[in-house]
């Protein structure tokens, strides 16, 4: 059987840090060492990532999120040469599945369709990690032409805890 392909956002990597949500925090780092560190699970993150976590205001939290994108294999998606991207990202805005403010996490599942993810993993149960976004996520994506089933979901379900 093949590995799961992650698409992971910026909050997973954000929340190996979130001494403000403890169970939160140990479920995330659990989640990097059984299944990332040990290729369990094919993870994989873009630029629109590297940007949100460069722009993290206090620089010792900066510097620890970015060293774990070299601490992890953890590849780089190349979306230069995907021109669909902004274009599905875009129609998820329009057709309201997505707020006009909440761009990246436009960008983010956009690039997930694009590359056939598997499972978009994030806490972000507002926009992301959310059934009702999934499903408007599947009807946008297929009137753009994409049929690849993505499912939106946090790490506890990925780990099947």
């Amino acid at each position: 059987m093949r590995k799961l392909k992650l698409y992971l956002d910026t909050s997973v990597i954000n929340f190996l840090f979130a001494d403000d949500a403890p169970e939160k925090k140990e479920a995330t780092i659990d989640f990097f060492q059984t299944y990332i560190r040990n290729g369990t699970v094919d993870a994989y993150i873009s630029p629109v990532v590297i940007d949100e976590l460069t722009r993290t205001a206090n620089d010792e939290k900066r510097e620890r999120l970015i060293g774990c994108v070299k601490e992890y294999p953890l590849p780089i998606l190349d979306i230069g040469d995907q021109p669909g991207i902004a274009d599905l990202a875009e129609s998820l805005i329009l057709n309201g599945v997505i707020p006009p403010k909440k761009q990246e996490d436009a960008m983010h599942i956009a690039i997930a369709v694009i590359f056939e993810m598997d499972v978009l993993v994030s806490w972000n149960f507002k926009h992301l990690a959310n059934i009702n976004k999934e499903r408007k996520v599947l009807i946008v994506s297929q009137a753009e032409g994409y049929y690849y089933p993505l499912r939106m979901t946090t790490p506890l379900e990925v780990m099947g805890t």
